[in-house]
Order: structure tokens, then C-alpha cells, then sequence
């Protein structure tokens, strides 16, 4: 039956779908895991477990599929990019507050944490200095920077800085940063903003 649907947008399945044909949400489920994984790879390094995320992440795919509406929502997509980013980072947040974890057990920035364009891990703490645009030569990394650098945003930021920067550590732009987070795309770029003046000041 799955073979019916090639050729078809998901938008056009989508209706289907409402006018009560069977299949199509096992199809697109299938044909996202692959998007739900990446982004549990991603989100992995917030310290929540990897299957528990992409768990996490079928349910928000589910949720979007269910509530997809063409006439208000962007693409599917899009909307399911939003809905998967959304339920998983509910869950890491639910987590931290059930475990009251320490800040021994912050993300790490020196550890290897995420993956570079060529497939390679990379320390947290080279792709936070890429992304903030600052002059790796003046960054000079060592465990004692690294602890200070934890210190300060366990101290400085306030709990939405600390989200934006979560989520920005896994990729994310600015404008899906304020959807996931549900606030507005200025107030979002300007917490960015902050950030980065917050951590150059420390790197000094």
C-alpha cells in the first residue's frame, strides 16, 4: 500500500488521512524516523538518554501529524521539525528538574560532544567559540577556563539564556530557538546577544 503514496507531498497525504484512509501515519512516521534520530543525536549532549529522545521524538511526530492544519501551518516539515524539537526539549527540561541535577553535571564543554560537517566529534566549547564569532586566537582553552566558563553560566545567565544556549549548542537558529521556546524571534536573537557579550567578558 505504502507504494500508493510515491509522488505524493506529505500535505496530500495529509488529507487523506482526515478523509479516514489507513496507513499513511505509519508511512510518515517511517518516513521521519530518520529526522527524529538526528535530532536526539543532537539534543543528546543536554544529558538526556538517547532512546528516551527519540521516543520523545515519535510522539511529537505523532502530535504534529494528528494536529497539522495546511490553512495555518507552515509546510508539514516545517511544522514537524518544530513539533519533534519541541516534545524532546520538554522532556530534557522535565528531567533536569526531576534529577535537580549539580553543576558538576552541567554539560561539559571540553568533553566531545557534538559532530562536525566531516563526521568527527568536536569539544562543546570550539563550536560555542565558532558560533559566537569570536577570535579563536584569543581563545586559549584549558581545563581551568573550561570550569570558569561553566561557572559563569551557572551564575550569569539567567534560566532563559540558558535554554537559548542549550538549544543553540545543538544547532539551532535563532528563530526555530523561539519557537521551540515560544517566544518571539527579537527576544530570542537578543538573548543571543547577551550571551555572547557574557562569555567574551569571561574569556578575557
Amino acid at each position: 500500500m505504502q507504494e500508493n503514496y510515491n509522488g505524493c507531498t506529505d500535505e496530500e497525504l495529509l488529507i487523506r488521512l482526515r478523509d479516514g484512509e489507513q496507513g499513511i501515519t505509519d508511512y510518515i512516521m517511517n518516513k521521519y524516523k530518520n529526522l527524529v534520530r538526528s535530532k536526539a543525536k543532537s539534543m543528546y549532549i543536554l544529558g538526556a538518554d538517547s532512546e528516551d529522545l527519540i521516543q520523545e521524538g515519535m510522539i511529537g511526530l505523532f502530535k504534529a501529524i494528528r494536529d497539522y492544519d495546511s490553512g495555518r501551518d507552515a509546510s508539514f516539515f516545517t511544522f514537524a521539525d518544530l513539533c519533534v524539537s519541541r516534545q524532546m526539549y520538554t522532556a530534557v527540561q522535565a528531567s533536569r528538574r526531576q534529577k535537580h541535577i549539580p553543576l558538576n553535571n552541567y554539560v561539559s564543554l571540553y568533553g566531545n560532544v557534538t559532530v562536525n560537517r566531516d563526521g568527527e566529534e568536536e569539544a562543546l566549547v570550539n563550536v560555542l567559540s565558532d558560533a559566537s564569532d569570536l577570535n579563536p586566537e584569543a581563545l586559549v582553552i584549558d581545563r581551568e577556563n573550561v570550569d570558569r566558563l561553566e561557572m559563569l553560566i551557572e551564575r550569569e545567565l539567567s534560566s532563559f539564556e540558558k535554554q537559548v544556549l542549550d538549544l543553540y549548542l545543538t544547532g539551532m537558529g535563532y528563530q526555530q530557538i523561539a519557537k521551540v521556546l515560544g517566544r518571539d524571534d527579537k527576544s530570542t536573537d537578543n538573548a543571543l546577544q547577551r550571551i555572547k557579550t557574557k562569555l567574551r567578558r569571561a574569556m578575557k
